[in-house]
């Protein structure tokens, strides 16, 4: 573009510069203030400079300013005045300065083409445009040309032109076949940036008659069609046939087969080249090569690397993009075309020029009378720009001088200035490749201080917050502004106080002190003005219960607190964000007061959860995690790898482990062929491992399947992976558990714990049965029995040691050899029962017992112990008929003694041994009679006190339910209790065996005496039974007391006493019921004579205690 005197406007408007030099924190200014000030025009709309318009539509040229009092407009044309006037079609918009030039009604836009520029003007001065360039868009027609047939020998480069007609702007160019189809691209065919088709080399698949290029044209909205080309490509093969049918045989012929080429450039030509760039556009640079194999195309930059993030390839690498360049990208660039037969390279030198760029654009001034100012315009470029200025779109050399101006280069400097200054001026800066127009206008105002903050404006401000009170004011010259605290506080200052240039009052923490009213005041020297402001300070909103981080199970429940604490005169709102948006339109998530409560949580509610807290003045927040787990997702895409005939691999690809870590991973598998639908455990492997190596068994039709384990428990198992059949083999393992024990005298019964399944390793599973007689010389003895878990052997001695083996075998052969298992043949009853038993009594509750023990081969199986059988025959101290109890006490083993507790005292009884195997118990040995001596006789049955009167009392007892001896006599106690329960001497009477009552007399009237009775017999005495009794009070003191038995009172009291021993009764009866019982041993044991207690029962001494009961018929 040729450097041009051309004129712009600024795009910075007097409300800009008024916000800057007064409101540095944005206070807005009045309305009323900027209709009432004087400005000069301002540029705020305008058309491009270089215009390119659509020939079939209106043109319109924008060009729109604003300024006090409003601007006039006018154009001119290629640099004369443009007179709308005169031409019928143009038309200016009220108010405004944009033309419309009607083209739709018969103008032609060919006529309008030129370079326009607008002015701005109002009394205080001119604003110019850029000149805008326009052109209407063109879009010709192909121009006709006969295309001739391309035919072209397989492998060989090619080149279809494109050649599009010059339009403005210039086609969008794409190659199409006839069936409006783009034709496929590759490293061996593409287009270039002019448009043409290369072929690096071409094959039999590129010979068609539709080869079409397009040029579509954007403005105009229209394409055009270029005549369609033909390429014939003549393989070697149908090339040297067509030879052959024009040569005679004595003619020597043949095409050369196709032969590999080295690379060749077709574009650019020439080993070097040189391209030329603007500053901030995009570097296209091109390489297309022909060869064959296709060669490969790399870039590099001579001397340093292409330039990071903004660099890029395109048509498969053929083509370098560098967007955004700047004079660092200026350099060499190499471009290399690679194949297997060589290379061959370009190289490129690019220099980026740049078009003038603003370093500092000029900006409005607005001053006051007598003040100084500059304004300063700096551009740079490549080549450097030069500057030049004018004033109200004139040259500013033949501009109307001001003294108070001087130029200096890109500096207009300012002094004293008067109201006469206000002018508008242009930046000129221009260089080969472009320009840049600026405006800039000086306003000189002279204007009394005026405060734009309404009148008594409360702030409210959170305490330990910065507090701004604003002063918007303007004023010219520029006031200057104090602050006063209360109406008649003194001025504010220090290090307590920021104050900015646009007036406000900045408190950097602000107090409770700090609330009250401020005052500012502004002046210069046409006036005073002041205003005054409130300031409240409010107690900071606080979150006291923050939400915490939580982990749930799906399905599970969870809540999220948050509690807060604010001042009591602001109105808080809380909200609940998830991941920083609205909660879901869910049913499911539950807002209370305090707190969020989320029901049936699923995955999709996994994320952070945020509450808000906001009033008026502050907004505090506090966040939680919410991470739901689950069980895991099964695995997926099992597969079978490796196969062997013993071992497999199985590997598998893990499901979502939902949050919680996969720790381990269980493989089971199925045998379709003996047991479908069956799943077993076949291994486990760690939860970081994908893969298990899996042993196999023979003759088994395996499926795999995979359970992902984590904390929370056991995924879905997987889809099961495919069959996998392994051959037969002979069995590996022989059955388990194999026993011989006979169930008769004369058998053995073999049993054994089948194979399962998979163990058999083939078709036809059978098993070989052996035994023989232990310690005999005998042959062993054999049957092949079919797939079952026992045999029996008949016929054989009664309780003979056999051994005993199993072997496994199917249609492919034997397992290996079993090992042996000792077996007997069937027990029968012992033949013989233990002799010599003596019994040796120890003391009134304890005997022992001895025995010989009986032969073993009598025993006729195996020796389990020995049973006494012993009975109380009779009490020595009374004879009655009674109800016989024969208990059974066993002794493990071969034992030869044991004891027998829980004996009654004073007592005949019997007792018999026998000996036990597993058939049952064999004959008993003789009754053995024994006898124990005396004991201490048990409490007497009762004891009742009767008769009572003022001196006597009249005893009566039973004798001891068990008395273990002969009573030898009955002990009596007695002692007075006075009121206070103490106990007076205690008084002892013997009394003989024989009687059942007593009278006590010369007691003292009305006493209470408590009475202890046992009895003796030879061995000492038994436990004692007591009773309380009082003696009845003389008759003078009977009339004087009242009968307390006939008082209402007294009755009441006893019927509650009756209830509630009744009520304890009950719940004794239910509780003994339920696990008050106990076995008879304990009981037995529990009164067992404590000589005997510390004895241990696991050395066999008690053995096993049983009980049977008869009644015997006979006196005793």
């Amino acid at each position: 573009m040729m450097k041009k005197m051309s004129m712009s406007t600024s795009k910075t408007s007097l409300v800009l510069f008024l916000c800057q030099i007064i409101s540095a924190l944005d206070v807005p200014l009045d309305s009323k203030l900027l209709e009432e000030l004087s400005q000069p025009p301002t540029i705020t709309q305008q058309s491009p400079k270089d215009y390119i318009v659509d020939p079939r539509e209106n043109i319109v040229i924008q060009c729109e300013a604003k300024g006090k009092p409003p601007p006039s407009f006018s154009w001119t044309r290629n640099g004369t005045h443009f007179d709308i006037d005169k031409d019928a079609q143009v038309t200016m918009k009220p108010n405004s300065g944009t033309l419309v030039i009607n083209i739709m009604n018969g103008g032609k836009a060919e006529a309008y083409e030129g370079v326009y520029q607008c002015t701005a003007r109002n009394e205080r001065g001119a604003a110019v445009s850029n000149n805008i360039v326009i052109r209407p868009s063109r879009s010709p027609l192909w121009t006709k040309e006969k295309l001739e047939p391309n035919h072209v020998r397989e492998g060989d480069s090619l080149v279809l032109h494109c050649r599009p007609p010059v339009g403005l702007p210039p086609p969008i160019i794409f190659w199409m076949d006839n069936a409006f189809q783009r034709l496929p691209q590759s490293e061996r065919v593409s287009q270039g940036l002019n448009g043409d088709l290369y072929f690096s080399n071409v094959q039999p698949e590129d010979t068609r008659e539709d080869y079409i290029c397009y040029a579509r044209f954007n403005h105009t909205q229209t394409i055009q069609q270029k005549q369609p080309i033909s390429v014939k490509v003549f393989s070697m093969d149908s090339l040297n046939d067509t030879i052959a049918a024009n040569l005679s045989d004595t003619d020597i012929y043949g095409a050369k087969p196709v032969t590999e080429r080295q690379p060749v450039l077709l574009t650019p030509t020439g080993s070097t080249s040189t391209k030329v760039e603007l500053r901030g556009n995009v570097l296209l640079l091109e390489c297309i090569a022909a060869g064959l194999p296709t060669p490969v195309i790399r870039w590099i930059k001579e001397g340093g690397e292409l330039p990071a993030n903004r660099t890029f390839f395109e048509n498969f690498k053929k083509t370098l993009k560098i967007i955004d360049v700047s004079e660092a990208d200026s350099g060499n660039y190499k471009c290399i075309a690679r194949n297997a037969l060589g290379s061959v390279h370009h190289v490129i030198s690019v220099t980026v020029k740049a078009a003038p760029y603003w370093i500092t654009a000029p900006r409005n001034l607005v001053l006051s009378p007598g003040e100084d100012g500059t304004l300063i315009c700096r551009a740079n470029g490549s080549p450097k720009p030069s500057i030049s200025w004018l004033a109200n779109g004139v040259p500013i050399a033949i501009a109307p001088e001001d003294p108070s101006r001087k130029v200096d280069g890109d500096t207009i400097i300012f002094s004293h200035v008067q109201e006469r200054s206000s002018a508008v001026y242009q930046c000129n800066a221009s260089n080969e490749y472009g320009y840049l127009l600026a405006n800039a206008f000086v306003n000189v105002l002279a204007e009394p201080p005026r405060i734009l903050t309404p009148a008594n404006k409360l702030y409210q401000v959170i305490a330990d917050s910065p507090a701004l009170l604003d002063c918007a004011y303007f004023g010219s010259p520029k006031p200057e502004i104090e602050w006063f605290k209360g109406v008649k506080g003194s001025i504010l200052r220090g290090n307590e106080y920021v104050f900015h240039d646009n007036g406000t009052l900045e408190i950097p923490v602000a107090q409770k002190s700090n609330a009250g009213t401020y005052t500012c005041v502004a002046r210069n020297e046409l006036g005073k003005i002041q205003n005054e402001v409130q300031l409240e300070i409010k107690d900071p909103t606080m979150i006291i219960k923050q939400p915490e981080y939580k982990v749930i199970q799906r399905y599970g429940q969870v809540s999220f607190e948050c509690i807060i604490k604010h001042d009591s005169t602001l109105l808080p709102t809380v909200t609940w964000l998830k991941d920083n948006d609205e909660l879901p339109d869910d049913e499911r998530f539950l807002v209370g007061k305090d707190n969020l409560t989320i029901m049936n949580v699923t995955d999709k509610d996994d994320g952070t959860y945020t509450c808000i807290v906001n009033t008026t003045l502050d907004s505090v927040s506090a966040s939680a995690v919410l991470t739901v787990v689950a069980r895991p997702n099964p695995p997926f895409d099992l597969e079978l790898t490796g196969q062997l005939e013993r071992s497999i691999d199985l590997s598998w690809i893990p499901g979502d482990e939902n949050n919680s870590p996969i720790t381990s991973f269980v493989v089971e598998f199925e045998d379709a062929l003996h047991e479908p639908g069956v799943w077993r455990y076949q291994t486990e492997v760690p939860g970081t491992q994908t893969m298990a190596q899996l042993k196999l068994s023979p003759y088994v039709n395996y499926s795999f399947r995979v359970i992902a384990v984590n904390r929370i428990g056991r995924s879905q198992p997987s889809e099961p992976s495919e069959q996998y059949l392994t051959k037969s083999a002979s069995p590996d393992e022989n059955p388990a558990n194999v026993q011989g024990i006979g169930s008769e005298p004369d058998n053995l019964v073999i049993t054994w714990e089948p194979l399962k399944g998979f163990q058999s390793n083939g078709p036809g599973l059978q098993y070989k049965v052996s035994w023989r007689q232990k310690d005999v010389d005998d042959e062993w003895t054999s049957v092949i029995v079919a797939n079952v878990s026992k045999y029996i052997v008949s016929g054989t001695p009664t309780f003979v040691p056999y051994e005993v083996k199993v072997q496994a075998l199917n249609d492919l052969g034997y397992a290996p050899e079993p090992s042996e298992v000792i077996g007997h043949s069937g027990e029968d009853l012992p033949m013989v029962a233990p002799g010599n038993v003596q019994v040796h009594v120890i003391n009134s509750t304890l005997a022992k017992v001895h025995w010989d023990p009986v032969p073993l081969k009598s025993v006729r199986g195996h020796l389990q112990g020995y049973k006494v059988y012993y009975w109380k025959v009779q009490s020595l101290s009374r004879r009655s008929r009674r109800h016989i109890e024969k208990k059974i006490l066993t002794f493990r083993g071969n034992k030869t003694f044991g004891m027998l507790p829980g004996l009654e005292p004073y007592s005949s009884y019997k007792l018999n041994v026998r000996v036990v195997n597993g058939k049952g118990e064999g004959p008993a040995s003789p009754d053995k009679v024994f006898k124990t001596p005396e004991g201490v006789p048990s409490s007497p049955s009762f004891l009742k006190i009767t008769n009572p009167t003022l001196d006597s009392l009249t005893l009566e007892w039973g004798s001891p339910t068990h008395p273990n001896g002969v009573l030898t006599s009955y002990t009596l106690k007695f002692q007075p209790i006075n009121n206070t329960h103490e106990l007076g001497p205690l008084v002892e009477i013997r009394i003989p065996a024989n009687e059942s009552s007593l009278i006590l007399k010369n007691l003292n009237y009305s006493t209470r005496y408590k009475f202890y009775f046992n009895a003796q017999t030879s061995v000492g005495s038994g436990s004692q039974i007591t009773e309380e009794a009082v003696t009845i009070m003389d008759e003078a003191m009977a009339s004087r007391q009242v009968d307390i038995a006939t008082q209402g009172w007294f009755i009441g009291l006893m019927c509650a006493v009756a209830l509630l021993i009744l009520i304890l009764l009950i719940v004794c009866f239910i509780r003994r019921n339920k696990g008050g019982k106990y076995p008879v041993k304990e009981k037995e044991d529990a009164h067992a004579d404590p000589e005997i207690q510390p004895m241990k029962e696991d050395d066999g001494t008690f053995g096993e205690y049983r009980l049977f009961s008869f009644v015997s018929s006979a006196p005793i």
